[in-house]
């Protein structure tokens, strides 16, 4: 392992396990073998180390849920898809997961907010966008797809929180448990 994944690894690890704002450049650099000179070459601070997590570390959920987004006039299909998504992510990387998590629900007016928001807001679009496309097909969802998207992405991400925290599992039963959930109150 290189020195930049080397610092990204331990950077990760620290931060979703203390909290982004616990962990300081020292500890990075002590728990990945290199000194300060050398994180600040490839990432220039703490934050554009987080910026790189972000951005490497979460593109691949992002890829996936463009996706698992669109609509094909089948919405509990889509649905499934997008929880599978999500899910799957989370099974596959928990600890990224865990540390989007920490930094989504963490104080917003700290620098790793600033970091982690426009991955919040891409998933908040995504998911927006699938509810207004599948009003089509479902009129009395009209105008209502930010809350919807807002309360499913609630869900999912407690059932994943639930599931990080060994309170459960994130397998098809789950899914679909998630899925019926959810749709059960949007289509009355």
């Amino acid at each position: 392992m290189d020195n930049r994944q080397a610092i990204l690894a331990q950077a990760l690890d620290l931060f979703a396990a203390r909290g982004y704002d616990a962990v300081g450049i020292q500890a990075i650099c002590t728990a990945a073998g290199i000194t300060k000179p050398t994180l600040y070459h490839y990432f220039g601070s703490k934050q554009g180390l987080l910026a790189a997590l972000v951005e490497e570390r979460i593109a691949p959920l992002l890829a996936q849920l463009d996706e698992a987004t669109t609509y094909t006039g089948d919405l509990p299909h889509t649905l499934t898809q997008l929880v599978r998504s999500y899910f799957g992510f989370a099974r596959t990387e928990p600890v990224v997961y865990r540390l989007m998590l920490s930094l989504w629900f963490g104080p917003t007016t700290g620098e790793a907010f600033q970091i982690i928001m426009a991955c919040i807001q891409a998933q908040q679009r995504m998911v927006e966008e699938l509810f207004a496309r599948a009003t089509a097909d479902h009129g009395n969802m009209r105008g209502r797809q930010r809350i919807y998207a807002a309360t499913l992405l609630g869900t999912i991400n407690t059932r994943v929180t639930m599931a990080l925290n060994g309170f459960g599992d994130l397998d098809d039963t789950v899914v679909y448990q998630t899925v019926h959930q959810f749709s059960h109150g949007i289509y009355s």
